[in-house]
């Protein structure tokens, strides 16, 4: 199992810790929010991202047929739902800490739409653990450890976002522009 893990690392460290809607969205929500409502943001990331990991899991084998089609259309409910977020951070002033896309439920969904996620899940499964001869066992002991890389990724661009809370809110104009910007390169990505 551990060369498996030594197999896919690189892989999963540059695909989790690069931008992406879960990183900025830690980001965002803890330096527009602090840690109180940016946990809330990371756990519903965590659950969204928890849950894509188990459907991938469970039905890889089953839906290797039908993913083209299903992932055709999740990457464009994925884009429109970025683009969506994207326009409405860029738009957002600090005083809007009760917004609905900033919590447990709106970072749940933005997770399990995200077709980076999907994409970076079936390719690990398909190309690295299924081809090792994993049983269902197995695979949910590498999805532990997917997660829990995931995860560090999360409060890692949170903790980015807590450490320069007060230069955000001085500048938040320009900062949620960008955040909004770096979102909508998301999504074209997720749509070329």
């Amino acid at each position: 199992m551990l060369q498996v893990i030594f197999s896919y690392l690189p892989y999963a460290l540059v695909t989790t810790f690069t931008p992406g809607p879960n990183n900025i969205m830690s980001l965002y929500s803890v330096s527009s929010y602090g840690w109180k409502k940016g946990r809330e943001v990371i756990s519903g990331i965590f659950a969204g991202f928890s849950l894509l990991m188990l459907a991938c899991i469970l039905f890889c084998h089953e839906l290797s047929i039908y993913l083209p089609e299903l992932v055709k259309y999740l990457k464009y409910v994925g884009a429109l739902y970025i683009i969506w977020l994207a326009v409405h951070i860029a738009m957002s002033r600090p005083s809007e800490s009760q917004n609905n896309s900033v919590s447990f439920t709106g970072a749940f969904f933005l997770a399990l739409s995200n077709v980076k996620v999907i994409l970076y899940l079936i390719t690990i499964l398909t190309a690295y653990i299924i081809p090792s001869g994993a049983g269902l066992y197995e695979m949910m002991l590498h999805a532990v450890f997917i997660i829990a890389i995931s995860a560090v990724s999360w409060f890692t661009w949170g903790a980015a976002g807590g450490l320069l809370q007060r230069f955000i809110a001085k500048y938040f104009r320009p900062f949620n522009i960008l955040m909004g910007i770096i979102l909508l390169w998301c999504a074209v990505q997720i749509l070329l």
